[in-house]
């Protein structure tokens, strides 16, 4: 018997969710006909909606959601890794409803307890000097204040950022992100450069040594010392300093620790700490977007730069430091804060007493839970058997991430890496849809699985996910 006959014969049933104890309550909402009409007819009409029949949720509760209908799905994408400590945490629900019995807005012009408290938290977490933290609503706003901060504190206009990398939608992070499905043909922001992406699977240099991960690529790798792929993309970043960046010099470069929308792209271990040195000495500021990567997702830090062995100048942060709550944050040293001071600056909810109250909480179930030390259980756990799937199917070109952000990548053939068909990737992806499980979709072209869970999840629904993957290319052929 074959393996494709083997394969099927394990799978002649559907695999079986893990148990869970939790009933939601009964839906009470608007029925779905009526949710498809008005979205059509009153909400942005560019709105992504995910799969050919959009979800219609209704509640959540750690790592599961449930639907109006009250099917139960493993959430294996957290609202596109925000929920970091799992949907509707209990501590939360408390300290929130406690806090908006005591005061729900205060402006940050006056004092309030929380945003001081959770200040002086925040900081705790970061090394060096990063110690003046700015709260603002969303990841995009907290790239564009931090652009805004690089400029005004160096007195430099030019900025570069990595191909394939994405760092919010207001009109500076178009232009600051380089991916064109989030671009609109319309002039873009001045001052803006790119260089190229040190992909060690896709890219022009890479091998089987480069990553920072329990997994690698396929490709060849020769180098007895340090990584040759990385060298070879630190030389082009230093071609675009000296060919494309005016004689004033360099503001600032971003860069993702881990690349989120991207793919879960991973650079060479070298490449990140050379790109920071080379910045430094030219005396431009190093900004790591931590929007994914932070708060303990990727496992063996807390914050994804640590990986790289740098402190940046300049942190930006969103997502999971929320669990779903609109807050995120840019931190930095006092130097460059006091390129601010230039001019007024105020937020109206940046620092809000109940986001700050929410942010607070998380920082206590992050440590209370031990949720990075499970990133790193688990999520490794995953990465070595999604591994061990790539050996059974040549659909799957590449595994990738550390802790619990992870990319798997479908090709259509192995030795060319060839993006998978989008419409066949969106089989496999509705089909893991229709068997329980929510994954996320990313990369370029649409064609890698974006695994990026609530960091609550066990070892069962790692198991859970593999088999419902499996079971997908096995349906796909």
């Amino acid at each position: 018997m074959n393996k494709s006959a083997q394969n099927i014969r394990r799978f002649s049933t559907k695999p079986k969710l893990p148990p869970c104890n939790f009933e939601p309550k009964p839906y009470k909402g608007l029925p779905y006909d009526d949710l498809t009409t008005i979205r059509r007819t009153n909400l942005n009409p560019a709105l992504t909606t995910y799969y050919s029949k959009p979800l219609a949720l209704h509640q959540g509760y750690k790592q599961w959601l449930f639907d109006i209908d009250g099917r139960r799905y493993l959430d294996m994408f957290a609202g596109v890794c925000t929920v970091s400590v799992g949907h509707c945490h209990p501590k939360i629900t408390r300290a929130v409803s406690e806090q908006m019995e005591i005061l729900g807005h205060a402006t940050n012009i006056y004092y309030h307890t929380k945003i001081h408290e959770y200040a002086m938290k925040l900081s705790e977490t970061l090394p060096g000097s990063l110690k003046c933290i700015y709260f603002v609503n969303s990841g995009s706003e907290a790239n564009d204040l931090a652009l805004l901060m690089a400029r005004s504190y160096t007195g430099r206009f030019d900025v570069i950022s990595l191909k394939n990398c994405y760092h919010g939608m207001t009109y500076q992070m178009m232009s600051l992100t380089s991916n064109n499905h989030y671009k609109y043909p319309v002039p873009g922001s001045a001052g803006f450069f790119k260089t190229l992406n040190p992909d060690v699977y896709n890219g022009i240099w890479g091998g089987n040594k480069c990553r920072d991960s329990p997994v690698q690529t396929d490709r060849i790798c020769s180098c007895t010392g340090e990584c040759e792929a990385g060298l070879k993309y630190i030389e082009q970043f230093e071609n675009e300093l000296n060919y494309q960046i005016s004689k004033n010099g360099l503001a600032a470069f971003w860069a993702e620790s881990i690349q989120g929308v991207g793919g879960a792209v991973q650079y060479p271990k070298n490449y990140i700490r050379r790109v920071h040195d080379i910045v430094k000495n030219q005396g431009g500021l190093f900004v790591a977007d931590e929007v994914q990567t932070g708060f303990g997702r990727t496992g063996d830090h807390f914050w994804g730069f640590e990986a790289h062995g740098i402190v940046p100048d300049i942190v930006t942060m969103a997502k999971g430091i929320g669990n779903g709550y609109p807050l995120a944050a840019v931190a930095t040293t006092p130097a460059i804060a006091s390129g601010l001071a230039k001019a007024g600056h105020f937020n109206t909810f940046g620092g809000n007493p109940i986001a700050c109250t929410v942010g607070i909480t998380v920082l206590e179930i992050i440590g209370e839970e031990k949720l990075q030390a499970n990133c790193k259980e688990v999520g490794t756990y995953l990465l070595l058997a999604l591994l061990h799937l790539k050996s059974k199917f040549p659909i799957i070109g590449d595994v990738r991430g550390k802790g619990l952000m992870i990319g798997v990548e479908l090709v259509e053939d192995s030795k060319t890496r060839k993006p998978l068909n989008p419409e066949k990737f969106l089989k496999i992806w509705e089909h893991c849809r229709d068997l329980g499980l929510i994954i996320g979709k990313g990369g370029l072209f649409g064609n890698v699985i974006r695994i990026k869970p609530p960091m609550c999840v066990t070892k069962e629904d790692a198991d859970f996910t593999v088999d419902v993957i499996e079971h997908a290319l096995i349906r796909q052929g």
